[in-house]
C-alpha cells in the first residue's frame, strides 16, 4: 500500500485540527474584548479597546478564512493565519489579565501568592 495514501488523511486532519484550535482562540480573544469597557483599557496604559477589538476583529476574521479556505482541510493555516494566532495569543497572554485585574477595581486584597 501506498504510504501517501494513509499520511496525506492524517496530515489534513492535523492541520484542520490546529486550524480550530486557532480558531478558538482568536473567538476567545474577541469576544473577551468585546466584554471588557474601556476605561479597563486606559487605566491598565494598554492600547485602546478600538485598537484591540480591530486587532482581534481581523484576527477572527483571517482565522475564519483560514479555516473555511485554503487553510484548514485544505492546507496550512498560511502566513497571515499564523498572524492572526499571535495577535490573538498577545491578547490573551498580555492584555486581559490586566484588564480583567483593572475591571475588578484592582488587586487590593492579595498577597505576593494570590488572594487572601
Amino acid at each position: 500500500m501506498d504510504g501517501e495514501l494513509i499520511i496525506r488523511p492524517v496530515e489534513l486532519a492535523v492541520f484542520f485540527i490546529l486550524a480550530l484550535v486557532a480558531f478558538g482562540l482568536e473567538v476567545w480573544a474577541l469576544l473577551d474584548c468585546v466584554r471588557h469597557k474601556s476605561a479597563a483599557f486606559e487605566a491598565t496604559g494598554k492600547r485602546t479597546k478600538t485598537f484591540w477589538l480591530a486587532l482581534t476583529g481581523g484576527a477572527t476574521l483571517i482565522g475564519a478564512i483560514s479555516l473555511f479556505s485554503s487553510g484548514g482541510i485544505f492546507g496550512t493555516l498560511g502566513l497571515f493565519g499564523l498572524a492572526a494566532v499571535v495577535a490573538a495569543s498577545i491578547y490573551l497572554a498580555d492584555v486581559r489579565p490586566a484588564v480583567k485585574d483593572a475591571g475588578r477595581g484592582g488587586s487590593r486584597n492579595t498577597g505576593p501568592y494570590g488572594g487572601w
